[in-house]
């Protein structure tokens, strides 16, 4: 699964990146400083595993991953070709969910500008022509879908006209201006478990998830200035999350040890690096959420899909798990903290011996028993 970084050129996209990826230099003060997207893999923090080695010593401690994506700079007119046009809607149709980058600060920490391709900072109108870009981009597939949905549907087939139906409840809506996650949260479209199915196919991207990210100044790492409070209450008022960085001092943490990132996190104010909390909000914008396993050799967390059952989850690990699953075995990371061995939870009878049928709730830790 992967999280698309999007934005107005100039808003510290590629900064925010190579903080989050720890990727390397910071990129260019140009627009377009990213053409082809860059892929990096960061790791979702997640303190349970400390707890779970603390009383479980291993060899290794792997958090689940999570795939980011920076995509260029969006401008006006993209959607008609303007900057690099389609070339990077497409890289946008191809992530399971947008991080969007939102300008917060007027100068950059030294105090010189950063020229913004519309002359001026304004969080609000940057998304707005973000979304605009996007909107009329789903336009133009939606409309061009029709007249051969349209010749499918005479053929009486229930999925032809399930999906003519559904091009013909989102067209009105993107014509007003309209995201598809708008519609869906006002009820324009159905949530006709089938109708879902068929709309996850058509990869719009006003569809997705999207992830405010204030990129903030460094006097204003917590997000409280006039211009972060903007992308708040638009993230409120859309339903959607919001996480204020300031993407300067992130990339400065990202190159320092852990005793001097700690000692620099108070120094301005933060009681961890904001990317955590980023990571941490992408992962559940996707709808995931993890199991444990924890053994001499590693401890794991696992990403799996929020109502996964319990041989969906073995699958993740290896195919054969999920195809010859037999049960899983189940405790809680408070279980183990309670009795502190795995031994003293079976005794305690706190160990739970699930089925097929068993829906994996976050955190559990977790052996499988499968026939190969």
């Amino acid at each position: 699964m992967e999280v698309g970084i999007v934005g107005m050129p100039n808003v510290g996209k590629s900064t925010l990146f190579n903080a989050l990826t720890a990727a390397g230099a910071l990129s260019a003060n140009y627009p377009f400083a990213t053409i082809e997207p860059n892929v990096g893999v960061v790791s979702v923090p997640e303190p349970r595993l400390h707890k779970i080695n603390e009383l479980m010593p291993t060899e290794k401690i792997l958090p689940a991953p999570l795939r980011l994506v920076d995509i260029a700079g969006i401008v006006k007119g993209a959607s008609q070709g303007e900057g690099l046009g389609n070339k990077f809607l497409s890289h946008i149709r191809q992530v399971a969910a947008i991080a969007h980058v939102v300008r917060c600060f007027e100068k950059a920490p030294g105090g010189e500008d950063i020229t913004h391709v519309e002359g001026s900072v304004d969080p609000i109108r940057d998304i707005e022509t973000i979304e605009t870009e996007l909107i009329i981009a789903d336009l133009q597939v939606v409309e061009t879908a029709l007249p051969k949905s349209e010749r499918n549907a005479r053929t009486r087939e229930p999925e032809a006209i399930a999906r003519l139906e559904l091009l013909k409840s989102i067209l009105p809506g993107l014509e007003s201006g309209k995201t598809v996650r708008q519609m869906l949260v006002n009820g324009e479209i159905s949530d006709d478990p089938e109708q879902r199915r068929i709309l996850k196919g058509m990869g719009l991207i006003t569809a997705k998830m999207v992830l405010f990210i204030a990129n903030v100044d460094e006097d204003d790492p917590n997000g409280e200035g006039p211009l972060a409070m903007k992308v708040r209450e638009r993230a409120k008022a859309e339903g959607m999350m919001c996480v204020p960085v300031c993407a300067k001092i992130e990339a400065e943490l990202s190159e320092l040890d852990e005793e001097d990132r700690r000692e620099m996190l108070e120094s301005v104010g933060l009681h961890e690096p904001a990317l955590d909390a980023v990571a941490r909000a992408a992962f559940s914008l996707l709808g995931m959420h993890s199991y444990f396993t924890a053994g001499p050799k590693e401890i794991r967390a696992w990403p799996i899909p929020v109502g996964a059952t319990a041989p969906q989850a073995a699958g993740i690990i290896h195919t054969d798990f999920e195809r010859g699953f037999i049960r899983a075995e189940v405790y809680s990371v408070n279980d183990l903290v309670e009795y502190k061995t795995e031994k003293a939870i079976r005794e305690a009878g706190k160990l739970r011996v699930e089925g097929k049928s068993y829906v994996m709730q976050d955190g559990d830790v977790t052996h499988f028993l499968f026939n190969t």
